[in-house]
């Protein structure tokens, strides 16, 4: 076998999966956000491809498979071209003709669909395919939790109502929670947003980390759970009543919320001791950057005990991004850090909490300056809301009310999507109905990273001594180890050929020139549950057989190994 294990930790790793997958040799590093698939690794891979195989065909679905390198115009068709943004990768062919390396494949199959297809009789269909695809990360890390060519298994439904859809959806949805069952991945199903897919429905499934990439949030009380991102804010209720008018003060050398709330206190502005940053309305400009388009400046309002998550942002601008504006010396009419929404020339969104007939006190547009009695609805008027606020511990729950929100991180595994009729719509996918008259087919769209799964696995089965692989993705069944030389080798083949007869996929290690410490360190190291050593109580007839999972050994006769190990 190609195996080479490290002693040291490598340089480049940040997670546990990512450090053990190189120590262990499943993986090795060929470029910055691409890993080359060692024999060990391949195995895995290959175990965990076969398990999302398996539970795609058994829900009726179809493999297929498309090229990774796809023409331009149909993604031209469905505007994702454009929506993607950098995200893409795009080339030249020798003839000018532009092409992508594919991230998903909506087009491709709606295409398949509306070339192969003429009849309701044809549905509903399901097709799949475990491929690679390629996103052009700005910062590829954390090994093969974000990198930049990946595999994927994608799925997509085809039903001609969206009752088919929905039962399409939930039998997916459930498939989804076999698969990550059999991994032995704990996760949690959350809301998501839909993001450059489109579509109106969307989960994901996200694998318990501490090191996910991921926030989300579930209630104490009842079943909710979303993506941060996907968050809704409740409105809060506003008792209808006079504010006193805007009232200006100067408040010098107060950029800042919580410079703002001493001062305000110390002077006790509109005769108030109590001000809080909640009482206060923080502005935040940033620069939108639209694909396809010229860049635009927008102002975001949230209240002033909270920060702006650009990641909601962004998911709720999507697919344009957002970066913070700091240039404040090519916009004089912008006063940095005594902005407020009222007269502003720009679009302002405001977080929800910012709902008519709240007053706050912010920035007056003037420096050293603020406002007191600003009121929404009076005083000024927001162009929308938008949820941009961060997401804390403790805020109330939107679904049941009572509940409270905890916020933990995951590792997204899987996403589904109900598309709906974006792409057959593109593409103008028709069939003939029932009734004779034309149908317009409704998609959904169901990924699972399977490539990513490895890395979900490792995170979720480690110790302090290496990988701890649940039986179903393990690269073997049982690690045979040959502790030394006398003698030792020939029962260490002889047991590995007999428990292969049996059906049990055995890795054996014959290496004659290594410790048996090293040996040892080793099998931990790689994490195969089961381990039999060949060692020294050959001589009295006995191996031992070690549990890697629970540390458990036992000296059993070398006669009574392969009926343990097969029983």
């Amino acid at each position: 076998m190609l195996l080479r294990t490290l002693r040291e930790e490598p340089a480049e790793a940040e997670v546990p999966s990512h450090r053990l997958l190189l120590r262990a040799g499943y993986i090795r590093r060929a470029a910055p956000g691409g890993y080359t698939w060692l024999p060990l690794g391949k195995l895995v891979l290959d175990r965990i491809t076969a398990i999302v195989r398996a539970e795609m065909t058994a829900i009726g679905g179809q493999e297929v498979s498309f090229p990774a390198l796809l023409p331009r115009e149909p993604y031209d068709v469905s505007g994702r071209w454009t929506d993607y943004g950098d995200d893409l990768f795009t080339l030249k062919d020798r003839r000018g003709a532009e092409l992508l390396l594919a991230p998903t494949h909506e087009e491709m199959f709606a295409l398949l669909v509306r070339d192969m297809t003429s009849s309701y009789r044809d549905f509903p269909l399901i097709l799949f395919q475990v491929q690679t695809k390629f996103r052009d990360e700005a910062r590829p890390r954390a090994g093969l939790l974000r990198g930049r060519e990946f595999l994927m298994k994608d799925a997509y439904s085809f039903d001609l109502s969206d009752a088919g859809l929905a039962d399409s959806y939930a039998r997916h949805r459930e498939a989804y929670q076999r698969i990550f069952a059999r991994l032995g991945l704990s996760h949690t199903i959350v809301a998501a947003m839909s993001g450059a897919m489109g579509g109106s429905a969307s989960e994901e499934f996200l694998a318990l980390a501490d090191v996910g990439e991921d926030t989300f949030v579930a209630c104490t009380t009842c079943d909710y759970a979303a993506n941060t991102e996907a968050v809704v804010t409740p409105v809060p209720a506003v008792a209808q009543r006079e504010h006193p008018p805007l009232t200006v003060h100067d408040t010098p050398a107060t950029p800042t919320i919580t410079a703002l709330v001493e001062l305000a206190n110390e002077q006790a502005l509109d005769g108030r001791t109590d001000w809080s940053a909640a009482d206060t309305l923080k502005n935040v400009v940033v620069t939108v950057h639209h694909p396809g388009r010229e860049d635009s400046l927008l102002v975001v309002g949230v209240p002033g005990d909270r920060e702006v998550d650009l990641k909601r942002l962004d998911a709720a601008l999507s697919p344009a991004t957002v970066t913070l504006f700091d240039d404040f010396a090519a916009r004089p009419d912008l006063v940095r850090g005594y902005l407020g929404p009222q007269g502003l020339a720009l679009r302002y969104l405001a977080d929800p909490r910012v709902a008519p007939g709240t007053a706050w006190l912010t920035g007056a547009n003037q420096p050293g300056k603020h406002a007191t009695s600003v009121v929404a609805g009076r005083d000024f008027t927001p162009d929308g809301t938008v949820e941009a606020a961060e997401v804390r511990a403790g805020d109330p729950c939107p679904a049941c009310g009572s509940g409270e929100l905890a916020v933990r991180r995951g590792i997204e595994i899987g996403h589904i999507f109900q598309l709906g009729r974006r792409y057959t719509e593109a593409f103008a996918v028709d069939v003939l109905g029932a009734d004779g008259k034309p149908v317009r087919p409704t998609m959904g769209s169901y990924g699972v990273g399977v490539s990513r799964a490895v890395a979900a696995v490792a995170e979720q089965h480690h110790d302090e001594r290496g990988l701890l692989w649940p039986d179903e993705v393990a690269p073997a069944d049982v690690h045979v180890v040959a502790a030394g030389k006398d003698g030792q080798l020939g029962t260490a083949e002889a047991l590995s050929a007999e428990l292969v007869s049996r059906g049990l996929r055995v890795l054996l290690d014959d290496r004659q020139q290594l410790s048996a410490g090293v040996k040892f360190t080793d099998a931990e190291l790689i994490g195969v549950r089961r381990i039999v050593v060949v060692g020294r109580r050959l001589a009295e007839g006995y191996a031992e057989i070690r549990d890697r999972r629970t540390g458990e050994r036992h000296d059993v006769p070398v006669t009574d190994v392969v009926r343990v190990m097969t029983e």
